[in-house]
């Protein structure tokens, strides 16, 4: 987990085990939250209501890390296996799709199907469907949008980090996030950079995806 040459809060590059877990083939979609929005009545996520994010098979952004774990309870609530946010170790272990030495999700270099080669700022997200899967059957991660993680963000926190589950400090003031960003020069990321946010903003950048325990 990790990179030795990423920035300071990527370091040092570490192993650790986790726990068996399913992490979302997508992120939650805008129709998906639309659903979770009629039956809690639960505020609109930042600009709701602009075209550029509202096809249904767009990932829902605008949404704080709060909303998401509400939805998370709501969807949990419906039954089945409940539902979560992803760990960042989680996040990266699933991201890597068991090429540890790589840079991407699908290898050393940005594959050739993302919008305009990564470059970026685009007018929006794409489809959550758009390219094909990791290795690990994961679509779409490191790139298009930031994804919540559970954890609270520590610039040094690797440098403490448990070896077996590790799921962040216990407090802080921003949560961690992952992922790539459409609004950003490049729209992919590396697997090990790390971000994070106010858990109480909404960016039109940040969505999320559902992990479960199995």
């Amino acid at each position: 987990m990790g990179s030795a040459a990423g920035q300071r809060d990527e370091t040092p590059l570490h192993r650790v085990w986790i726990d068996a877990f399913e992490l979302a083939v997508d992120p939650v979609t805008r129709a998906e939250y639309a659903h979770f929005r009629e039956a809690t009545g639960r505020a609109a996520p930042r600009e709701w209501d602009n075209p550029r994010f509202a096809d249904p098979e767009l990932p829902v952004v605008g949404v704080s890390w709060n909303d998401a774990v509400v939805y998370c309870i709501w969807r949990s609530s419906l039954g089945g296996t409940p539902v979560r946010l992803p760990t960042e170790a989680e996040w990266e272990r699933a991201a890597r799709g068991g090429r540890e030495d790589r840079d991407y999700p699908w290898g050393a270099a940005i594959p050739a199907w993302i919008p305009n080669r990564g470059r970026g700022p685009l007018d929006g997200p794409w489809p959550v469907d758009l390219g094909p899967p990791n290795d690990f059957g994961i679509r779409g991660i490191a790139a298009n949008i930031h994804e919540w993680c559970a954890d609270w963000h520590a610039r040094d926190f690797y440098e403490r980090s448990p070896p077996r589950n590790p799921a962040g400090p216990p407090s802080g003031r921003r949560r961690a996030s992952r992922g790539g960003s459409w609004r950003h020069a490049v729209t992919i990321s590396r697997v090990a950079a790390r971000s994070k946010l106010d858990p109480a903003f909404r960016y039109t950048d940040y969505g999320f995806r559902v992990a479960r325990d199995v």
